[in-house]
């Protein structure tokens, strides 16, 4: 379950690097990508690809919906409910935690873990853009991650390829940003499910 989370958020998290130096012009990109990121307040992506799914992010705080889990944190708590098997895990994830579920954590300390260069830049769908490829400086699970910024710096398309062979692409089909999202949009309603089963790991 996890690993669906890091795919997911990694969709995010990576393009949002912004503090090496490897490559100029893959750097002025990624800088204006991440300014335009931490500017655009309420953000409502719809992605497809290898996962299906929807992310709404505001702040600290997330809902994701993909695989068939849905997802929620509000800065403190994450509720993670499982459809199948209709269970929702409420947890208070450590700050290490954190940086595997929240592209708000994740910027800085993926940007101390990899080395990005400019690829090249084409069209794809009609849209013109760059391709940034980015390298982990250790080995782990992920052998790189390709991305695909559009020329008003979104991200339009990221593959991230496995150290086991898979590849998972995403397209992002719609990026909203400056949503109005409440409080109660980033926190588990247990009215919305009566059924389910309630792990608290807290």
């Amino acid at each position: 379950m996890k690993h669906i989370y890091i795919t997911c958020l990694l969709l995010l998290s990576a393009f949002a690097l912004a503090n090496a130096s490897q490559d100029n012009r893959a750097k002025t990109i990624l800088d204006h990508t991440a300014d335009a990121y931490r500017k655009a307040g309420g953000i409502h992506i719809l992605f497809g690809g290898t996962q299906q799914g929807i992310l709404l992010l505001k702040g600290e705080c997330f809902y994701l919906e993909c695989g068939g889990v849905k997802s929620w944190f509000d800065g403190k708590t994450q509720w993670s409910y499982v459809e199948q098997n209709e269970e929702v895990t409420i947890s208070n994830p450590s700050p290490e935690e954190l940086q595997s579920i929240n592209p708000y954590a994740l910027i800085n300390s993926y940007a101390s873990l990899f080395d990005y260069r400019y690829g090249t830049r084409h069209t794809i769908k009609g849209k013109q853009g760059d391709e940034i490829i980015l390298t982990p400086r250790q080995k782990g699970d992920i052998q790189s991650i390709v991305l695909f910024i559009s020329d008003n710096y979104q991200p339009l398309y990221i593959t991230i390829r496995l150290s086991n062979g898979q590849t998972q692409e995403f397209r992002i089909l719609s990026y909203k940003t400056r949503q109005a999202y409440t409080d109660d949009t980033f926190r588990f309603n247990p009215k919305h499910y009566p059924d389910a089963e309630v792990i608290d790991m807290r």
